[in-house]
């Protein structure tokens, strides 16, 4: 049995999107790529963060768009957020809070439309030039986690 919560949510979307059972997306899953990924993030966020606050943001645009993709967990898929309650989740993750929210936007993690936020409700697509500068967790994790599975 799968113990990783990241991973059942990654498996439960599939399940979604393809009407697989769980045994048959696990399966499809689970190979060197996705471990490979999860390690790498969790390398990133080791580095970066200390305590949940991020010691700077990353100038290289991969590296960037990983810490953003750990800043995306501090949000909850579906729900509604004024944008002071997204500078207050911000500053609890490091000072430039209003960076942070136009880069999480920029990176397509959150939509804003009247003054409101909330994570997008699908992963991005990306041109082939624009996944060289993204790390390979966001297509094995953001998919589960913006569909709100697991």
């Amino acid at each position: 049995m799968t113990r990783d919560r990241d991973f059942k949510q990654v498996v439960r979307a599939r399940m979604a999107r393809t009407g697989e059972t769980y045994t048959a997306a696990r399966a499809a899953l689970e190979d060197p790529a996705y471990e490979a990924a999860r390690r790498e993030q969790e390398r990133l966020v080791a580095r970066l963060f200390t305590d949940g606050r991020l010691a700077h943001v990353p100038a290289k645009r991969r590296t960037r768009a990983g810490a953003l993709l750990e800043v995306l967990t501090r949000f909850g898929p579906g729900r509604v957020y004024t944008e002071r309650e997204v500078n207050e989740v911000l500053l609890g993750v490091h000072e430039d809070f209003a960076y942070l929210r136009r880069e999480l936007v920029n990176y397509l993690y959150l939509e804003r439309g009247d003054g409101r936020y909330r994570v997008c409700g699908q992963a991005p697509t990306r041109a082939p030039h624009e996944l060289q500068e993204i790390p390979a967790w966001e297509a094995c994790w953001l998919p589960g986690f913006m569909a709100g599975t697991g």
